[in-house]
């Protein structure tokens, strides 16, 4: 018998496709993306300015470089948080100052007479010398504080003396209203204003009958 010759069918091979991953980012790298928003070299910089002092200065008081300095305003390098716990020191700042991202910052903050809110001085009672309205409420973060009062005539011997931090402005838009601080009167007439320190226990005082209104602004 004539032998069968078999072949063997050749099996053409599919080429292999190498799915190479991306190489993930460096720890440093991920760290400057997360830093940058921050602008972290621009408020060293302008937080030195602002001081009036040089780099080398700065470096005194530190005992950080002049040239290390000048690579972290540039960011060039971003700082430990031990370094900028140093150099924070002598400005007299928090971490947090650095920390603030500038995008999510409000600037700009409007306060429609529509959406104000009228409170009174104090809660739970009719005996209010005032009522007033927060105008800088949507402001992140605050600077000072300012409001718009609205005097209510009220026996003098009702009138609670209070306190708080800081400074107060008062100017006064109309009405004629007496502030006593510390016991002392001052008379005011619409166009006046006046400027005290507010730790000091004080009252306000509508004198007469005509609508009394000011703008309040108060600085810790």
């Amino acid at each position: 018998m004539a032998g069968i010759g078999v072949t063997r069918s050749q099996h053409k091979r599919e080429p292999v496709v190498s799915m190479k991953r991306p190489e993930p980012a460096s720890s440093k790298e991920t760290v400057v993306g997360w830093l940058k928003p921050y602008s972290i070299g621009e408020k060293l910089k302008t937080l030195r300015l602002k001081k009036k002092l040089g780099l080398v200065e700065l470096g005194r008081h530190t005992g950080f470089s002049a040239a290390l300095l000048s690579k972290l305003e540039r960011s060039k390098l971003y700082p430990t948080l031990p370094t900028l716990a140093r150099i924070a020191t002598v400005f007299d700042v928090g971490l947090d100052h650095f920390f603030l991202d500038e995008r999510k910052r409000h600037v700009v903050a409007v306060a429609k007479r529509r959406d104000r809110q009228r409170f009174p001085e104090r809660p739970g009672t009719s005996d209010v010398s005032y009522f007033f309205e927060t105008l800088d409420y949507g402001a992140t973060p605050r600077k000072l504080n300012a409001y718009y009062a609205e005097f209510q005539k009220i026996a003098r011997e009702k009138l609670k003396p209070h306190t708080h931090a800081g400074v107060e402005l008062l100017y006064l838009i109309s009405g004629a209203l007496v502030v006593a601080i510390g016991g002392q009167p001052y008379e005011l007439e619409a166009g006046d204003s006046i400027y005290f320190d507010s730790s000091v226990p004080h009252t306000y005082c509508r004198f007469g009958d005509s609508l009394c209104t000011a703008l309040i602004t108060t600085v810790l």
